[in-house]
């Protein structure tokens, strides 16, 4: 295989004079924009130009991963031609929150799920229950199959998100990339770092993503009197502040607002709030988030059989993430870079939302406030 990676900047153009020469019906063309681009897609068209037989699959971010670096105002494109095995993309409309899990068994079944290693899905950000995006995935394609991916950000401002359909920057799409074969070699990882505070409450009325009530008393009301000043924020401060949830067994999953409703003071999240689960507050730690960062690269590394050749690395970390640790946002990415498996090209975004298995061996889930890798390369 071969990977090569360059950008695109809103105010300069293209980092490199000529694009690659690896087209082929083999090559996974990935990139990672600003919103802005959903206003201005001749970078896209440029790329399908190029690479017309390629499978070209995006989206947009809350900051561009490229290498080390997290920028904005900025395409992060990584162009992968692939030896052997073979690779299929395909897209989906998703127009309403509540057809989410349906979006997600519409997608799968495009593919054939036979040997599929690993499924590679990207959802606009900001219309979407992600638990159900998933559910429906998982439902279709055989549990072999590792589940990753993300939803598509728009920095702090919860407006619109784009995924791309082609050439083409739409708001309401899924699109998902599958690699089939056992010429692949897929590794994974994703970690929080995030602390507890606070008591623990029950979740006592919910519906899918929306949240109602903890302990018998409005959810919103009682968020707000944690996040203080910070409320007049919302949602975006919420992103400082994410929920976890501890349902049966040891699973703990992160949660983050998308939307506030101050009529009934409900929240609504990226996935789902079940009825019944224990909730709990948790805040930053900047050391912490690092650290977890760094685990989730050395789960990749320890994970990642085939090592010295070269391997896409997709990273895909949380906004509320980048929002915590501002001008050091820059050491998660340094901590990924010095753990992944070497040979690694790393591209990303930060998104709403990091969709992962919870550990190796079991299914996908949504994830939030995570940093979620995915490292591919050939045997």
């Amino acid at each position: 295989m071969e990977v090569s990676t360059f950008e695109h900047h809103l105010d300069s153009g293209w980092t490199v004079d000529d694009f690659p020469a690896l087209d082929s019906e083999n090559t996974l063309v990935l990139v990672f924009g600003s919103r802005e681009y959903l206003d201005d897609p001749a970078p896209f068209e440029s790329l399908r130009k190029a690479y017309p037989n390629s499978h070209l699959i995006g989206c947009s971010s809350s900051g561009e991963i490229h290498d080390t670096r997290v920028s904005d105002g900025t395409l992060s494109v990584a162009v992968t031609r692939f030896d052997g095995g073979r690779i299929q993309s395909a897209t989906v409309e998703l127009d309403e929150l509540d057809a989410s899990y349906e979006a997600g068994r519409e997608l799968a079944q495009k593919f054939e799920d036979q040997q599929i290693t690993n499924f590679f899905v990207l959802s606009n950000g900001t219309n979407v229950n992600g638990t159900k995006l998933v559910e429906g995935i998982n439902s279709v394609l055989d549990e072999s199959a590792v589940v990753t991916g993300g939803l598509a950000g728009d920095g702090d401002r919860f407006e619109k998100t784009w995924v791309l359909d082609g050439s083409s920057p739409e708001s309401n799409l899924v699109s998902g990339v599958a690699f089939y074969g056992d010429n692949f070699c897929i590794s994974h990882g994703s970690q929080g770092g995030w602390d507890r505070f606070g008591p623990q409450r029950r979740v006592t009325r919910s519906e899918g993503s929306v949240l109602y009530e903890l302990d018998g008393k409005p959810a919103l009301e009682l968020y707000k009197r944690y996040l203080g000043d910070q409320a007049d924020g919302l949602p975006a401060t919420g992103l400082l502040f994410p929920l976890e949830l501890h349902a049966d067994g040891d699973e703990r999953l992160v949660r983050t607002i998308l939307a506030v409703d101050e009529d009934d003071q409900s929240m609504t999240f990226a996935g789902d709030i079940p009825e019944g689960s224990k909730a709990q507050l948790m805040k930053a730690n900047f050391n912490r988030l690092v650290e977890g960062a760094s685990k989730a690269a050395k789960t990749c590394a320890d994970m990642h059989e085939h090592k010295g050749e070269q391997a896409l690395a997709i990273g895909i970390s949380c906004v509320g993430r980048r929002l915590i640790l501002k001008q050091r946002t820059e050491d998660e990415l340094e901590a990924v870079a010095e753990t992944l498996p070497e040979g690694s090209k790393m591209v990303g975004f930060y998104s709403y939302g990091e969709l992962s298995p919870y550990v190796a061996g079991s299914d996908c889930a949504l994830h939030n406030q995570t940093m979620t890798l995915t490292v591919i390369s050939e045997k």
